[in-house]
Formats: structure tokens, sequence, C-alpha cells
């Protein structure tokens, strides 16, 4: 014989509403363990030893959830992990191409110093040699003007024949003018 929502709520110690969130949260359960006598609903006896037990049913069920998500948690640290791993050796080749880049630099800027040494140190072997430089220069410079002042007499020359043509050409010029005057004519 079945017991009734009542006296179940009564020997479980729980409310009349937990007893029916119970029964609906079961699939099926209505159509398979309850039936109706007189005005009221009746739970049979498997159906009464299911409410009874759903407590440690749920616990059951969410024992095994709580598993699968702990199993899903280790696996997402397991790829966060390897993903650390990844980025890890990334980041240290950057740090080693940084290391030589620096290195290289360093050389370079040293190899520059070298070579700016080496400079100065040639430069003190050309300055002796500078004043037979200096003393060359000076010797184009006498050549020079004494080229320009040999040019400059010789403008002078052709400027003073050119001078004393164009006085001849004025004579010819003023004479054929006299003779050419109109009252010549008559």
């Amino acid at each position: 014989m079945g017991k009734t929502i009542r006296q179940l709520s009564e020997e479980l110690k729980l409310s009349k509403q937990a007893i029916n969130q119970r029964i609906n949260s079961i699939n099926g359960f209505r159509s398979k363990h309850t039936y109706k006598v007189k005005n009221h609903l009746e739970i049979d006896n498997q159906g009464v030893k299911m409410l009874a037990n759903f407590g440690k049913q749920k616990r059951q069920d969410r024992q095994p959830n709580q598993q699968d998500k702990n199993d899903k948690n280790d696996k997402i640290d397991h790829i966060l992990l390897k993903q650390l791993d990844v980025k890890d050796q990334q980041i240290a080749n950057l740090q080693q191409a940084l290391d030589q880049q620096q290195k290289l630099q360093i050389a370079t800027v040293t190899e520059n110093h070298r070579l700016k040494e080496h400079i100065r140190k040639l430069s003190g072997l050309l300055e002796p040699s500078s004043a037979t430089q200096q003393q060359q220069s000076n010797d184009k410079d006498d050549t020079l003007s004494n080229s320009i002042n040999a040019i400059h007499d010789n403008d002078e020359n052709d400027k003073q024949d050119q001078s004393h043509i164009v006085d001849e050409k004025k004579k010819r010029i003023h004479k054929n003018k006299v003779n050419k005057s109109w009252w010549h004519f008559w």
C-alpha cells in the first residue's frame, strides 16, 4: 500500500511543496509511481523509496558531474601550461636575438672607433707633408698670378691698339663729314 504526499512529507520531514518538486523533477514519476485514491494522490512503495533517496541520488548525479568538471579543468590547465611553455620559448628566442643584436652593435661601434683612430694617425703622418703641399700651392698661386698679369698686360696693349684704331677712324669720318657738308654742293 502507498503513502499520500502528506504522510511522506511528515516521514521525510519535508514540506508538501518539496515533495511535489521532487515528483516533478523525476521524468515519468507520476505515470509510473502514483495513483488516485478518492480525493488524494498516493505514491507506491517504489516511488516512496525513490523520493526518500532523492537527495542521495542527486548527490551521486552531482559527483560524476563534478568529476567531469575536474577533468575539464585539468585538460584546460594542461593546455594553458603548454601555451605558457611555448610563450617562454618564444621569449627566450627573442631575448637571444636581442643579445646578438646588441653584441653586433657594440662590435660596430668598436670598429668605428678603431677606424677613426686609424684615420687620425694617418692624418698625423700627413701633417708634415702638408707644408710641402702648402709650398706647392703657393708656387701655383705665383704662376697663376704671373699668367694673369701677362694676360692683363696683353689686354691693355690690345686696348691701346684698338683705341688708336678708333681714333684713326674718327679722324677719317670727321674729314668725310667736313667734305660732305651741304654748302659744299653749291
